[in-house]
């Protein structure tokens, strides 16, 4: 009997244990809620509106969300850790973050087993204080659970999710979409000053539209990498013209610049276009010459996931389709660690980009960009390195590393978009599988060195890519190795390859419709023309 008594009570504390603090049901315009927990928690409702307010700190406080309403929200505003568990939600937002959450630890938003929940936002009005997201948090935010979680953004400058710090996501699946457009333009944001068609004048620091102004031949050195011949000067062009002095008009042979890029890149004859490579007339898209890293900066751009933290994927499947132009699928401010799972990014910008360290560890990665480039990492100091390249400064902060896994990196826009772009940092390739396309620098992307590429590596430069023709890698006996299918056409792409079957003294070929080479691998890294 004592021990019926004891198994019962045991029963009775795990209930307890798993049940919700607050259960909230979404009933068109209106919401019920039952709360089992009153002490230090506030709750008030507004329709389908519903506001919590928590002092716990040493107690999780659990959220069960269920129904469905065209026009509701949660706002949560907790002191310490919270759970909010998702079973067959259908929510949609008005204006304003679905889930708004002002949490000063971590959340927890779990999609139940076997359930599909979506949340979305149709517009987004907050962009002063930039919660103009599907999901906002001021805290961590841990995504998993083995259930489906849609998140649809349609209004103008709304994101996907968006964090102050980090996120983690495990286990789910987690679909994301934005299709509004971006607002509120800054006007001296990253790309440098708004332009005006006349290239001749200057172009902001960091991002200059391209005018040196140059000679005819504007294959001579320019600038850094696109200065307009320093800022409108004296004509005496030996004296300084601008950051941190440039030989000015009459003398376009001498350096332009910091520390002076011939003409950025060697152009077409129309030197007004932005100095670092042939680009649109596009000329408030700046940046670092225009083309390193030149974009828009927006008040709200309609980024699919982006943190000021680290993101990490652990497991799960991730999809994230951004589609207006300057959107970028998944930016993680502080660095992204992808452990496992799938993930696969579509996106007029940037599809996966970090102010710091991009770690592939597992997962299977595809990242395509129809505008720019496929995975691009910014680390602290990489662009400002010695030129002729960071690349070969094993101190440096690595931008890319590659250790399991696979990674496809596509970048349709042609030149000078990159699948890996890795700004003058180090590309680091110890393992795993990566097939990248893009038009590079010249022919030149982004690359390893012997020391960096630890598994051996491959660059393909004139690799023709023929839309849906598989692209086959076999070695010297006819194996083969593996087939990737790219959904759009590239004459000339400049392509990264390796796999775990690559070793130092055999021989591949790679294989696409009008395309075979036949080479050796005689190092770590080579090219292959």
């Amino acid at each position: 009997m004592k021990k019926i008594l004891l198994w019962t009570l045991s029963l009775l504390m795990c209930s307890v244990c798993y049940a919700e603090d607050i259960t909230i049901r979404f009933n068109g315009s209106s919401a019920k809620v039952s709360q089992t927990t009153n002490d230090s928690v506030k709750v008030t409702v507004d329709g389908a509106r519903v506001s919590i307010e928590s002092q716990y700190t040493s107690h999780k406080l659990t959220i069960l969300l269920k129904g469905k309403s065209d026009d509701g929200q949660l706002r949560l505003k907790t002191a310490g850790k919270a759970k909010i568990r998702l079973d067959g939600l259908n929510l949609t937002s008005q204006e304003g973050a679905t889930l708004d959450l002002k949490n000063k630890k971590k959340v927890e938003i779990v999609a139940a087993k076997g359930t599909k929940n979506t949340l979305t936002t149709t517009a987004c009005k907050d962009t002063a204080n930039h919660k103009a997201a599907v999901i906002w948090s001021k805290d961590k935010v841990l995504f998993s659970g083995k259930g489906t979680l849609n998140i649809v953004a349609t209004g103008d400058g709304c994101r996907g999710i968006k964090t102050k710090k980090d996120i983690t996501i495990e286990e789910l699946t987690l679909n994301v979409t934005t299709t509004g457009d971006n607002l509120g333009e800054k006007p001296f944001g990253f790309g440098g000053f708004p332009m005006p068609n006349d290239s001749t004048m200057f172009g902001g620091f960091p991002g200059f539209p391209g005018g040196f102004p140059m000679s005819n031949d504007s294959t001579k050195l320019g600038g850094f990498p696109g200065f307009p011949g320093g800022f409108p000067m004296p004509n005496d062009s030996t004296k300084f013209g601008g950051f941190p002095g440039f030989p000015m008009p009459n003398d376009s042979t001498k350096f332009g610049g910091f520390p002076g890029f011939p003409g950025g890149f060697p152009m077409h004859g129309d030197s007004t276009i932005r100095a670092d490579f042939p680009m649109p007339d596009d000329s408030i898209q700046g940046g670092f010459g225009g083309g390193f890293g030149g974009k828009h900066k927006y008040v709200a751009s309609t980024k699919g996931i982006a943190s000021k933290g680290k993101i990490t994927i652990n497991s799960g499947n991730v999809n994230v389709r951004t589609t207006t132009a300057g959107a970028e699928g998944i930016e993680g401010k502080q660095g992204i660690a992808f452990n496992g799972g799938n993930v696969d990014v579509l996106s007029p910008d940037d599809a996966i980009n970090a102010g710091a360290t991009i770690e592939f560890n597992g997962t299977h990665v595809i990242a395509r960009s129809t505008g720019n480039d496929a995975i691009d990492s910014n680390p602290p100091g990489g662009f400002f390195m010695p030129f002729g390249g960071s690349n070969n400064n094993q101190d440096a902060i690595p931008a890319i590393v590659v250790r399991d896994g696979t990674v496809y990196a596509w970048s349709q826009v042609g030149s000078p978009e990159e699948g890996l772009d890795c700004d003058f940092s180090p590309l680091v390739i110890e393992g795993g599988t990566i097939f990248s396309v893009g038009g590079g620098m010249g022919e030149m992307p982004s690359v390893p060195t012997n020391e960096t590429a630890k598994q051996p590596t491959v660059l393909l430069i004139g690799l023709n890519i023929v839309k849906d023709e598989p692209v086959t890698i076999s070695d010297s006996s006819g194996k083969l190795l593996e087939t990737v299918t790219i959904p759009f056409s590239m004459r000339r792409s400049a392509s990264i390859v390796t796999c775990p079957a690559f070793k130092i003294g055999s021989t591949y070929t790679v294989k696409t419709k009008g395309y075979e080479k036949t080479f050796t691998l005689k190092e770590n890294f080579m090219t292959v023309r």
